[in-house]
């Protein structure tokens, strides 16, 4: 594995639990926002539209950085699959509680696409991660003061681990960095995958 380079982690997303959870892994990421517009990606699954918005946002930044070779720039995104529906951040405040008020005492399967691209290598490495999710059975008003918070309008399948509705969450089965939107290990597997050792983005 190449060990000799100083990489640098562009992060092609503007979710600062992304960013939170490469920090405390040790990796100080660049944040690069994409501006994407993710409502032009039209899949009929939650898994292959997570992976298709992955990719665009990581080649979009990709293609407006100058030529590096210890840049690599990694794009997410996460998607949530329930009872055959493809939910991605809710569109109004109405939408989120009509959401959760099907969801709650129920399951869903949060898919977050990841994509590795090497700035001059050409290297691409890509895969989605895969959590189940199990909802708590929360009241009517429990759901209109979640909603009231504004949490939910912001994440995709209208809920978070790591903030207030963590509190919703029953349980998971799968990696829970994958349900607040990066898989440590699984951009660990990607790294492998283009001969990058993740020690080697470490910070010193």
């Amino acid at each position: 594995m190449q060990t000799d380079i100083a990489y640098r982690l562009i992060l092609a997303s503007a979710s600062p639990a992304r960013r939170a959870l490469l920090t405390g892994a040790g990796i100080d990421a660049e944040v690069i926002v994409s501006g994407v517009d993710e409502s032009v990606v039209e899949a009929d699954d939650a898994y292959t539209t997570s992976l298709a918005l992955a990719r665009m946002k990581a080649r979009t930044v990709a293609a407006n950085l100058p030529a590096d070779p210890a840049a690599l720039v990694l794009g997410c995104d996460s998607v949530l699959a329930f009872e055959g529906e493809v939910f991605g951040k809710p569109d109004s405040a109405d939408e989120a509680i009509k959401r959760w008020t099907a969801m709650r005492g129920k399951s869903g399967v949060l898919h977050t696409g990841h994509h590795l691209t090497g700035l001059v290598s050409g290297l691409q490495a890509e895969a989605v991660g895969t959590t189940t999710v199990h909802f708590a059975d929360v009241t009517d008003a429990e759901i209109e003061a979640y909603v009231a918070s504004g949490e939910p309008l912001q994440v995709a399948g209208a809920f978070t681990l790591d903030g207030r509705g963590g509190a919703f969450v029953e349980r998971i089965e799968g990696d829970p960095g994958n349900v607040i939107g990066l898989s440590l290990p699984l951009l660990r597997r990607l790294l492998a995958d283009m001969n990058i050792p993740i020690t080697s983005l470490w910070r010193h």
